[in-house]
C-alpha cells in the first residue's frame, strides 16, 4: 500500500512495542511517527514476560529498557517522530521534568519529549524549547491548556511542538472529545500558531476518520484501529461518521487571546482529567519498580 492521495494528516502508532511498529508498516506501507507513554511501556511484551516471572526493575533498568524500545522504534521509522514521556506525578517539578527531558532527548535523533499539560509541565516545555528540544504536550483536556501550550513554546520551530487532546477520555465523561480537537484546530488557525494538533485517545474508526476530516495535523491510534483503516482501504473521509451528539455534551468554543503569559490561562490548578491521567501513568510505571 501507499499513502492515500490527499492525506494531509500524519499517521502515528500509539504503542511502545516495536513489533507493532513493524506490523503497522506492513499494513499501511508507511508510518509518520509513534507515541509512547509509561502505561504502554508496562504493556510491552518484554516487560510483561519479566513481570509474569516475578521480576521487577530498578529505575535505571527500567529507563534502560525504555531507551532500547524507543531506539528500536527510531530505527524502524528514522524519518518519523517518536514521543518519549517524562515521569511525573503531582509533586514533580518543572526542573525535574527538564532534567529527564535532556536525558531522553539524547536517546534518539527524532524524538519529541512528552510533558503533561500542567503548570509545571508548561514551565518545563518553555525551558525545553529554549534549548531546542522538541516537545509534545500530553493529557490535554481543554482549550485553555492548548492556549497555554502556544504561550509556553513561542519561538519554537514549526513541527517542533505538538499538543495532544485526548478524545476517548472526554467521551468517557460524556463530553464530545472531537469538539475539543475541532476547537483547538480553529483557535490555532485563527492565531497562526506554530503548534500542531495531535489527536489522541482514539477509540473508534469514527474518531479516526473524523480527526482526518477536520484536519488534525497528526492522529495517533492503536494498532487495531490502523489495521482496520488499512483493511477499509485507508479512507480519509467517508460521509458515514457519527459522533453520538445525543449522548455526548458539546464542548463550546472559547475566544482566547494566545498572546498572554502562561498563568493567564486556567492551568495553575491541574485539570481533573489531566490529574487522573498522571496518576494512571505514574502508578503503571511505579508498579514495575522493585521497592
Amino acid at each position: 500500500m501507499k499513502k492515500p492521495d490527499g492525506l494531509r494528516t500524519k499517521i502515528f502508532l500509539d504503542s511502545a512495542d516495536p513489533r507493532e511498529t513493524e506490523e503497522t508498516l506492513s499494513a499501511l506501507g508507511f508510518l509518520d511517527g509513534q507515541t509512547t507513554n509509561p502505561t504502554l511501556v508496562a504493556k510491552n511484551p518484554g516487560i510483561k514476560a519479566e513481570m509474569e516471572n516475578g521480576e521487577k526493575f530498578d529505575e535505571a533498568q527500567l529507563l534502560s529498557f525504555y531507551e532500547g524500545v524507543v531506539q528500536e522504534i527510531s530505527r524502524l521509522i528514522p524519518d518519523g517522530s517518536v514521543s518519549i514521556e517524562v515521569y511525573s506525578d503531582v509533586k514533580t517539578t518543572s526542573a525535574e521534568m527538564l532534567a529527564q527531558a535532556k536525558t531522553f532527548y539524547d536517546w534518539i535523533p527524532n524524538g519529541h519529549i512528552k510533558f503533561p499539560c500542567t503548570y509545571e509541565g508548561f514551565k518545563a516545555a518553555r525551558a525545553a524549547t529554549t534549548d531546542n528540544i522538541r516537545v509534545n504536550m500530553t493529557l490535554c483536556f481543554s482549550q485553555q491548556q492548548a492556549a497555554a501550550t502556544h504561550a509556553a513554546t513561542k519561538g519554537a520551530k514549526a513541527e517542533d511542538v505538538f499538543v495532544s487532546p485526548f478524545i476517548g477520555r472526554l467521551d468517557d465523561q460524556e463530553k464530545n472529545g472531537l469538539d475539543l480537537v475541532q476547537n483547538i484546530i480553529h483557535m490555532y488557525q485563527e492565531a497562526g500558531s506554530h503548534v500542531q494538533v495531535l489527536a489522541a485517545s482514539i477509540r473508534t474508526m469514527d474518531h479516526f476518520i473524523a480527526a482526518l476530516e477536520m484536519g488534525a495535523d497528526i492522529v495517533t491510534a492503536p494498532l487495531t484501529i490502523l489495521k482496520n483503516w488499512a483493511d477499509a482501504g485507508m479512507p480519509i473521509a467517508d460521509g458515514q461518521v457519527r459522533f453520538e451528539h445525543d449522548r455526548l455534551a458539546k464542548i463550546p468554543y472559547e475566544e482566547l487571546d494566545l498572546n498572554l503569559p502562561i498563568p493567564s490561562y486556567n492551568v495553575t490548578e491541574i485539570n481533573p482529567l489531566t490529574l487522573a491521567g498522571i496518576r494512571k501513568f505514574s502508578e503503571d510505571w511505579n508498579h514495575l519498580i522493585s521497592k
